[in-house]
């Protein structure tokens, strides 16, 4: 697979912008970074972190935003409004040439025969397990030892990677990409403590998850089967490795969820929230649209849409900020105080053996 440089121009909606001529300039076989990429590899410069690589890069093509002022000797610069998005419309051409989608269900994989799938437009891989009832959308890939639970509903073009799980009457929507070991539809933690036994008692979680189209689930995370009813994960949202959703949780259209964060029970995020690594979310909350948790928020209150929040309990983003930079101020405060003290006493017992009468 090559693309022209007249391709990615093509692909990408850029400006040429670089003297090296064209003609100069080998088709471009793969992406890579500016400093791992080699001739006949593309590049792009979204960050000024690496400006270093960009100016030393090997790289024969390299998407840059409006008015770069270095051109690196013999590269081929391609403008750009977004570098990284427009590189990611490149990596999706390589991508699909290097995915070995080939439709068909493996010997070895176990597939109910009330399961409604069409093996010429489906794969489904080695070890893989297809319950009764479970429908699978034209396009998806099953990846080997998934498991797809009594009834559960997949749309088109879902990606299933290694070991999946989805449990009975879960519905995902189209273009859903799973990555390995994650587990939709898990029990919601549902125990109540009975004062006569003195036992924990499980309470039933009869509810599903809805994952709807274009939504991007991490390596090893779980989102809880609602108790009752629905745990809904909005279109287009992504969620990174490593994050719980708790039963009746709804999270809103295009919201981010990073790394080891943990969304409590019938809790709502908005559509556009951004919740950084680490934070927590108690239950039963509300978080507005467009709202922003930095990391390690803990969220303990509703908080309105369209602002920044930092700190546990979290506080609006600059009010965190006063607060921590007061924090780290203590241990000085702590020696004033101590030496005020000290004059204070020597004070007081000069004044106790004066003699006023």
């Amino acid at each position: 697979m090559t693309l022209s440089v007249a391709e990615v121009l093509k692909l990408t909606g850029g400006a040429l912008v670089s003297p090296a001529r064209l003609q100069d300039v080998p088709d471009i076989t793969g992406v890579a970074t500016l400093a791992d990429a080699g001739v006949g590899e593309a590049a792009f410069l979204g960050n000024e972190k690496y400006y270093k690589d960009y100016l030393a890069t090997h790289a024969s093509l390299v998407l840059v935003p409006p008015s770069v002022p270095d051109h690196p000797d013999g590269v081929v610069l391609i403008e750009v409004d977004n570098p990284s998005l427009a590189f990611n419309a490149l990596v999706d051409v390589f991508l699909r040439v290097a995915n070995d989608f080939e439709p068909g269900i493996h010997p070895t994989a176990v597939v109910d025969p009330t399961a409604q799938l069409d093996a010429a437009k489906v794969r489904v891989q080695a070890g893989a397990v297809i319950e009764a009832g479970a429908k699978i959308g034209n396009g998806s890939d099953i990846g080997p030892g998934c498991v797809i639970g009594k009834h559960a509903e997949l749309g088109e073009h879902c990606r299933l990677y290694a070991r999946v799980v989805v449990r009975e009457r879960c519905i995902l929507g189209n273009h859903v990409v799973v990555q390995p070991g994650a587990v939709i539809g898990s029990d919601g933690f549902g125990f109540l403590l009975n004062k006569e036994t003195g036992r924990y008692e499980t309470v039933d979680q009869v509810g599903i998850v809805v994952i709807e189209d274009c939504v991007d689930i991490g390596a090893n995370t779980t989102i809880d089967r609602a108790r009752f009813g629905r745990t809904v994960i909005g279109e287009g949202s992504k969620i990174d490795n490593l994050v719980q959703i708790g039963h009746n949780v709804t999270v809103g259209k295009h919201t981010v969820i990073v790394s080891q964060s943990g969304v409590a029970g019938s809790s709502h995020l908005g559509d556009y929230v951004t919740v950084a690594a680490q934070c927590g979310i108690a239950g039963h909350l509300h978080i507005g649209d467009q709202a922003i948790l930095a990391a390690r928020t803990g969220v303990m209150a509703d908080l309105e849409g369209g602002r920044a929040y930092f700190g546990s309990p979290s506080a609006p983003f600059k009010e965190a900020m006063r607060q921590s930079a007061a924090v780290r101020k203590l241990p000085e405060a702590l020696k004033v105080v101590q030496a005020l003290k000290k004059e204070a006493e020597e004070l007081r017992a000069r004044l106790s053996k004066r003699k006023f009468f």
